[in-house]
């Protein structure tokens, strides 16, 4: 018997097909084969299987490799965990790429997407077309872009046609460095862009990871996050269950959000309260930008 009593997963199966073609991501354009396709969709009917057989509170973020809501075995997941009464949120990572018609079958109390526009994959216009249908459909949703220099016109643009309640925020561009003068500029877009900024260090630190958030592979091989490689167990024998426990961070460094936004001494959770998995602020729109997710305790410089 197990004394979880809610439990943050971040589940990442074998796809690792795209219909985009991102210059700065290595799964661009990659197609899996058939039987690829089937054992990722057999991995995942297993997993929202065991969600739903769980007597604790199951909340789940979907961060595939690839593009998983133009399959329809990801739509369907969404749905179903969202219909459940124990599973509080449910959501996925997603460029948005794909039709909204079947959004209002899901509970949309419990369901978000964490979107990313992709300038060079999808024209703006079309982008905030498909925001506006998730906006009409009462869909809570994010929106980002990653922070690379040709983008930040794009993300202005974005922002400035976005309403006001919807968050955008900005990932660091991987290996890229911001001078003060450019980090201030991608601060006008995402108010928060210091904590994406630099990376964290982590050595040491307390992490919710391995304790009330764990990441599960497509074969329920349980890790405590997607940055550390050490098995904690299986999910489907029980294993990773019993071990759970508090951690500190074994890496120096965390530098990506699905990492750091678990970090408890950055304070996230509290910025972040009631949408750590969609990545949306508590209080939002703010009413002072400058100020907002001060009081996490994350400041400039790394840490």
């Amino acid at each position: 018997m197990t004394s979880v009593e809610h439990l943050t997963i971040l589940y990442r199966g074998p796809l690792a097909s795209c219909d985009y073609d991102c210059p700065y991501c290595p799964f661009a354009k990659r197609r899996d084969t058939p039987e690829q396709l089937r054992a990722d969709r057999a991995a995942l009917e297993r997993f929202t299987a065991w969600v739903a057989e769980q007597p604790f509170q199951v909340s789940v973020l979907f961060t595939p490799w690839g593009e998983g809501a133009v399959r329809s075995w990801y739509r369907r997941a969404l749905v179903e965990l969202s219909h459940l009464p124990h599973v509080p949120r449910v959501a996925i990572q997603t460029n948005l790429s794909f039709r909204t018609s079947w959004l209002p079958t899901a509970d949309l109390t419990a369901l978000a997407l964490w979107t990313t526009y992709h300038p060079g994959q999808v024209t703006r216009q079309r982008f905030l077309a498909r925001c506006a249908e998730l906006t009409a459909l009462g869909v809570r949703f994010s929106v980002g872009v990653v922070g690379l220099p040709e983008h930040l016109a794009e993300a202005r643009a974005l922002r400035e046609a976005l309403p006001p309640s919807v968050y955008v925020w900005i990932n660091a561009a991987e290996g890229h460095t911001y001078t003060d003068d450019e980090a201030a500029a991608w601060t006008g877009v995402d108010p928060l862009f210091r904590h994406s900024r630099f990376p964290h260090r982590s050595l040491g630190l307390a992490c919710r990871t391995g304790e009330s958030v764990v990441s599960v592979d497509g074969e329920g091989t349980v890790r405590r996050c997607h940055f550390v490689p050490a098995v904690l167990g299986n999910l489907y024998d029980g294993t990773a269950l019993r071990a759970l426990a508090p951690r500190g961070c074994p890496l120096e460094v965390c530098d990506c959000h699905i990492g750091y936004v678990h970090l408890e001494p950055l304070g996230l959770y509290d910025t972040f309260s009631g949408g750590v998995l969609e990545r949306i602020p508590a209080m939002w729109p703010p009413t002072d930008p400058v100020t907002t997710g001060r009081a996490s305790g994350s400041t400039g410089p790394p840490r």
